[in-house]
This record gives structure tokens, C-alpha cells and sequence, in this order.
């Protein structure tokens, strides 16, 4: 146990390096890059021993596909080849080591030519495999525009709280089945309980442009009033201002959310999509362009879309929706059209500025996942 505890510290402390340690040519980039790798392929290795427990279901398909498992073996082997560089450059052997470890006991577990070794005894499941995806593919599309176009260019990518913010992700990744259910549920109930058959199939009939602009649309206008409420009343304020506890903004502090505010601001901006009979398809679109745009306002990101401001959201109407400054309180609860914010009295973009800070006064939310999941149930 005190060798892992310290095996922890260690790599907590390489992560968290110096700005002088961390510079090209010193195997700290490889080192993360190959450590990141590992612990990617090993989550995936777990999947394929182990679907019925570790694979969500949509994904259990791809498993067996050459694609999937060519993917997986280039994975492997970039994650040995980046740890080895790092055991090479770098002073200090913890990144390197770990990755090789990592690397090596995913490859004893089967690597790419993993196979099942239990059966599926339960439709339940964890999504470990969403999990790794999610992860690689934000992290992969975002640090790399943090880097270049960053909003605060001396944030580090593991700033203060970057544990807890991929615990975050962790946690409603693994539990995407439940709360997928549970969300999804009063929707249904409303959907088997109300003869729309006519609008429906009208509305499933539209072109799939304007499907996906009306359900972003419908589930804004819901959004937001939902959004306020969280904000407006205390007793669910309690539960959002875990979202507002963070204090730094780039595309992990997205993730920081209540479990229960997942469920009901999902659960309500789900009820448009089912009541309205839009597509499968044109659902399946927004959910993905919701995610990618919901990681996007939220990323460190600095960019001035003066053009795009008008008619969308963007990083900097968000941002000031986290400011800590007083004349950021209760403002852009929007997620799509700022013109919601305009119509309902609440749309703050000061020119040019960005907000000075981000986080709630006084910064009253505890630290750490667990703590934050209790706050909203204690005494003020």
C-alpha cells in the first residue's frame, strides 16, 4: 500500500513539474503521452476480457472489428515507444517506467488479440471503454488548440484541481448506462402517454439540418429556464455550485457536475426530442455536437469570434457565466443562442474583456469528489 501511495506521489509530482522541466526535449511530453497511452490501452484490454462488466453496449460491437484491434495494436505500440523516449530524456524515470509497466501488463493480458474470458451474466454495465474514448478523443482535440490559441497561457494543462475535474469524467462515464436510463426515462413515460403520432411523423420528416437547429432550439429554450432555476433557487443552487467551484476553465472543467444535476438537466432537455419525434438520427447528432460544444465554452481557448458571438455561444460568453466579478452573477445560462439571454434580460458580453476570475466568492465548495457529492445534502 505505501508503494503505491508513493508510486502516486511520484507521478503526481512529474505531472505537476516545473515549467522548466516540462520543456521540449526534456521526455516530459513523451512521458505523459506514453503514460496517458498505457493506461488508455490497459482500459480497453479490461474491455475486451471483460465486456459484459467494463463495455458499454453501443461499443461492445466494434470490438471484434480489424479496424478496432489495429487501432488498439498502434496504441500499444506508440505507448511503449513514447515511454521508452521518456526513460531516455528524462532525468527522473517515473513517466517512462510506469508507461512501459503499463504497457506491458495490457500486452500480458492479451493486447489487441484480447478475447472474452467471462460471460455476459447482466445487462448492466460500466463504461470503462467510454471512458478511455471520451478522454482521448476531448483531450486529443483540445490540448493541442489549449496550446496554441489559450486564453490564460500560463495554465498548465495539470492545473490545481485536474484530478477531481477526470474523476468527473470517470464517474459519469462508467455510469453512462444508469444515467442514461434514468434521464431518458420521464421522456419515455410522456412519449407512451401522449397520441402525437400525426406531429411526429411530420416532424421526423423534416431535412435533418432543420431537425438538428429545432432540437437545439427546444432543448436551449428548456435549458435555460432549467439553468436558471439552478441558479435562482437555493436548494438547487447548492447542488450547481459544484459546476461554479471550479477555478480554472478548459475542457476537463466541463465534466465537474452533481450527479443529480446530470440527471434532472439532462432528464428535462431530453423531453423536446422524444415528445416532438425528431429523428434517431438527428438525435444521435445533436448528442454528439452537444458534447463537443459543451467542451468547447468551457475550454481555455482565447479565441475573439466576434461574427460567431451573435448568433452562437462561445468560450467567452461562457466564461463570463463562471466570472467571479459581481457583474458576472446569474448571467448567459444559455448553451446555443445567446439570443435567449437577450429575449429573458440576462446576456452580459462586455467588449473585448474576459472575465478576471472564475469559481463562486469566498469559494465555499469543498475540495475533492466525494466532499462535493455531500455538499449540497449539509448544513450551510
Amino acid at each position: 500500500m505505501k508503494l503505491i501511495q508513493k508510486s502516486r506521489t511520484l507521478i503526481r509530482a512529474e505531472l505537476e513539474a516545473a515549467p522548466a522541466l516540462k520543456q521540449f526535449g526534456t521526455g516530459w511530453i513523451s512521458g505523459v503521452l506514453g503514460l496517458t497511452l498505457s493506461l488508455a490501452c490497459l482500459g480497453l484490454v479490461l474491455a475486451l476480457r471483460f465486456p459484459g462488466v467494463f463495455s458499454a453496449a453501443e461499443l461492445t460491437a466494434f470490438q471484434g472489428k480489424p479496424w478496432f484491434r489495429m487501432i488498439l495494436m498502434g496504441l500499444l505500440f506508440m505507448a511503449f515507444l513514447s515511454s521508452l523516449l521518456s526513460l531516455i530524456l528524462r532525468e527522473t524515470k517515473t513517466l517512462g517506467t510506469t508507461g512501459i509497466t503499463l504497457t506491458m501488463l495490457a500486452s500480458v493480458l492479451g493486447g489487441w488479440m484480447a478475447t472474452p474470458v467471462m460471460s455476459d451474466y447482466t445487462p448492466m454495465y460500466l463504461g470503462l471503454d467510454f471512458f478511455v474514448l471520451n478522454v482521448l478523443f476531448t483531450g486529443l482535440l483540445f490540448i493541442p488548440l489549449e496550446t496554441l490559441f489559450p486564453k490564460n497561457p500560463d495554465q498548465s494543462l495539470f492545473r490545481t484541481e485536474w484530478r477531481e475535474d477526470i474523476f468527473y469524467y470517470l464517474v459519469s462515464s462508467m455510469f453512462v448506462q444508469i444515467i442514461t436510463w434514468l434521464s431518458f426515462g420521464p421522456a419515455r413515460f410522456m412519449f407512451a402517454a401522449t397520441d402525437w403520432a400525426q406531429l411526429r411523423g411530420w416532424v421526423s420528416s423534416l431535412p435533418l439540418v432543420i431537425q438538428i437547429i429545432a432540437i437545439m432550439f427546444f432543448t436551449d429554450l428548456v435549458q435555460y429556464w432549467v439553468h436558471r432555476a439552478f441558479h435562482r433557487l437555493p436548494i438547487l443552487w447548492r447542488f450547481h455550485a459544484v459546476h461554479h467551484s471550479a477555478q480554472s476553465m478548459d475542457w476537463m472543467a466541463g465534466a465537474r457536475m452533481h450527479f443529480l444535476e446530470i440527471l434532472a438537466l439532462r432528464g428535462a432537455t431530453v423531453f423536446p426530442m422524444m415528445l416532438l419525434g425528431f429523428h434517431q438520427t438527428a438525435v444521435g447528432i445533436y448528442i454528439f455536437l452537444v458534447y463537443l460544444w459543451s467542451t468547447f465554452i468551457h475550454a481555455n481557448i482565447g479565441w475573439r469570434l466576434k461574427w460567431m458571438e451573435k448568433l452562437l455561444v462561445t468560450p467567452r460568453f461562457h466564461h463570463w457565466h463562471h466570472g467571479i466579478e459581481k457583474e458576472a452573477i446569474d448571467v448567459n445560462f444559455s448553451i446555443h443562442f445567446p439570443l435567449l439571454d437577450k429575449i429573458f434580460g440576462t446576456y452580459h458580453m462586455p467588449e473585448e474583456r474576459w472575465p478576471e476570475g472564475y469559481g463562486i466568492g469566498g469559494h465555499p465548495v469543498p475540495k475533492g469528489y466525494l466532499q462535493q457529492l455531500l455538499h449540497p445534502f449539509r448544513k450551510k
